[in-house]
């Protein structure tokens, strides 16, 4: 017979050893963490992470650890916590395609704060940040889609329990302990998508850094929890989805790595948008087109696009990130939409304003999540159209290790000096075989 979900999570991570963690899932692991730490650091100056340490500083324990891209060093919860709402500021981050979870940032915002604090060599990091991937997204794959469609924000819910036992294990926690930190974490599960759009969209993925890494210390001292956490009657996945199917945590586990199933955005927006953003930008630069000479613009893509990203008439930068109108608009216009297109003054801009007017978007079951059509008629008659069945950055069209460090290095160089940002860069893919992996978070703090 086998085991509960919960126990067989914590047994998992418990028996697990970094020896044996496939070469494979090192290298995403690496590929993972440079995404990561350069959306934080990318992110380091926005008004949501500056006004959440201002709101918090007067509250926060010894300097323990960086804020990434900043001089401030704070307690390692408030690290986490700073960390990862920078990570997911701009929506820049890894995604789960299979349940839209954004993995890396509670898990990499906990364990780095962690190995700040204590010595942690990169390879003991690379694996426990792998076992907190598989944690969180085997969770996701037991709930979704309900739990997304009731209206929970699955990275911010299912991201605690990914942080709580990736820093379980560095702490060597024993499987009774692990069990604990687990419903704790799950206790703490939280996220709303109404939130979609606003400051505490990335507040999400901090929140589950933190309580994930308090988690984890809170079970070392044989603080208890339910012993079925996440499968119990009233527990984690019965309470918070109305379907949920459990042998997607436990079938293959040890065996199947879901970080294989990672992915890297190269647009700084939801996912959804992607396939809209490519082929708007295809037919751009295909026909050379300008925003005057365009009549319409008609998209036809999943209902999902339009449940969450269907923001007419955004506003605000962060309201244009869930706006498939605004990304249509600047993808013409400006052929990417990187964080720039994103700004509170691009999303005003008369030239895109006018253009998004003439946006259309209509909803198709037929269409998959993945796809889009897109239709765009200009002035003098002339039709043209671009059907997009996967996007860039999806498993059928990933992202290169050389895409990610053309990434990373546009995101850091605002931040950073270009030695610094090359030496970030080096640390990231040379993880395995240092000695101390709290290191890295040193190495992006200004010195200028």
């Amino acid at each position: 017979m086998s085991s509960p979900p919960t126990l067989a999570l914590a047994r998992f991570v418990e028996h697990s050893s970094a020896a044996n963690l496939p070469a494979p899932v090192v290298h995403e692991a690496k590929r993972a963490i440079l995404n990561w730490v350069g959306c934080a650091v990318g992110a380091s100056r926005h008004a949501t992470v500056s006004r959440s340490l201002a709101a918090l500083k007067p509250f926060m324990g010894p300097p323990q650890a960086t804020v990434l891209g900043r001089r401030e060093r704070v307690d390692i919860l408030h690290a986490a916590l700073l960390n990862g709402i920078a990570s997911h500021t701009f929506d820049f981050d890894d995604t789960h395609l299979r349940t839209v979870i954004h993995p890396a940032g509670p898990v990499a915002a906990a364990i780095l704060a962690l190995a700040e604090y204590r010595a942690i060599s990169g390879a003991d990091f690379l694996h426990a940040f792998a076992l907190g991937v598989e944690v969180e997204c085997r969770i996701g794959n037991a709930v979704y889609p309900s739990h997304y469609d009731v209206g929970w924000h699955i990275t911010g819910t299912t991201g605690v329990f990914g942080a709580a036992a990736a820093t379980g294990k560095l702490l060597g926690l024993s499987e009774p302990q692990l069990v604990w930190a687990l419903g704790i974490a799950a206790t703490q599960a939280a996220g709303l998508r109404e939130m979609f759009g606003s400051m505490c969209k990335p507040l999400h993925v901090g929140a589950a850094a933190k309580n994930g890494l308090a988690a984890a210390f809170l079970a070392r001292e044989d603080f208890t929890s339910s012993l079925a956490g996440i499968e119990g009657k009233r527990g984690f996945a019965n309470v918070l989805a109305t379907e949920r199917d459990f042998s997607a945590i436990t079938d293959g586990l040890g065996e199947t790595w879901e970080l294989l199933k990672n992915t890297y955005k190269p647009f700084a927006c939801g996912i959804v948008i992607h396939p809209t953003i490519d082929g708007c930008a295809q037919l751009r630069n295909e026909y050379q087109l300008v925003a005057r000479d365009i009549a319409s613009i008609d998209l036809t893509v999943h209902p999902l696009v339009l449940e969450l990203t269907g923001k007419t008439n955004p506003q605000a930068g962060l309201e244009g990130k869930f706006s498939v109108y605004h990304c249509a608009a600047v993808a013409i216009i400006d052929g990417i939409a990187g964080e720039a297109q994103f700004s509170d003054a691009r999303v005003r801009d008369r030239a895109v304003v006018a253009l998004r007017d003439r946006v259309h978007a209509t909803a198709d079951r037929a269409i998959h999540e993945d796809a889009a059509q897109i239709r765009i008629a200009l002035n003098d008659g002339t039709v043209i159209d671009k059907y997009v069945e996967h996007a860039i950055g999806s498993l059928a069209r990933p992202m290169s290790d050389d895409d990610l460090v053309a990434k990373f290095r546009a995101l850091c160089a605002p931040i950073l000096s270009g030695n610094a940002v090359e030496e970030v860069l080096k640390a990231c893919w040379n993880l395995d075989t240092s000695d101390n992996a709290g290191g890295l978070a040193a190495l992006t703090v200004p010195r200028d």
